[in-house]
């Protein structure tokens, strides 16, 4: 059975130049890169939809509106457009409700965020609080685009710190 290795190694005697430690990583330079580039593009996708469905919330369950498309106004019987409609009673008869469809939108982007954390956590071996924080950006409102900046920037210089480390193959 193969021992697994930490994620920093001691340094042998003899490799000079650095100061003690080698960064390992879980794959390749270009397998980190493109991990982080997908998720930064998830990031800031699943940032926009929490943003959205924030302020959808707040219109549903703050002022009683559904926003809908299409469909019939259930008191005058006009055609409805586009636009806010009541929740309780129903404000819009056979009308596309997309206030539900960002809802699952939303849910499923997160779930693509969560695989896009997973793979850039996994090839850096960085500490499962990582993990953690970089999955907390997707439920709260704003730290996506913080936490993306923050751990992009840990990316590129951990990468430019250890040119050797990524090299598997």
């Amino acid at each position: 059975m193969i021992e697994p290795k930490p994620a920093i190694q001691p340094q042998s005697p003899s490799g000079a130049g650095t100061k003690g430690k080698k960064r390992r990583f879980g794959g390749t330079e270009a397998q980190i890169r493109s991990a982080l580039k997908f998720y930064k593009v998830l990031a800031y996708l699943t940032g926009a939809m929490l943003l959205l469905l924030c302020a959808e919330l707040i219109a549903r369950y703050g002022f009683g509106q559904y926003l809908f498309a299409g469909g019939t106004n259930a008191v005058t019987g006009q055609p409805h457009g586009f636009g806010f409609a009541d929740a309780e009673p129903k404000g819009v008869l056979d009308g596309f409700n997309v206030s539900v469809t960002v809802l699952i939108v939303h849910g499923w982007m997160y779930v693509v965020y969560l695989m896009s954390n997973f793979r850039l956590w996994s090839l850096m071996r960085w500490p499962f609080m990582k993990m953690i924080i970089l999955a907390l950006g997707g439920v709260v409102p704003f730290l996506s685009f913080i936490v993306e900046k923050k751990f992009h920037a840990e990316v590129e210089a951990e990468l430019a710190a250890n040119p050797q480390a990524s090299k598997r193959y």
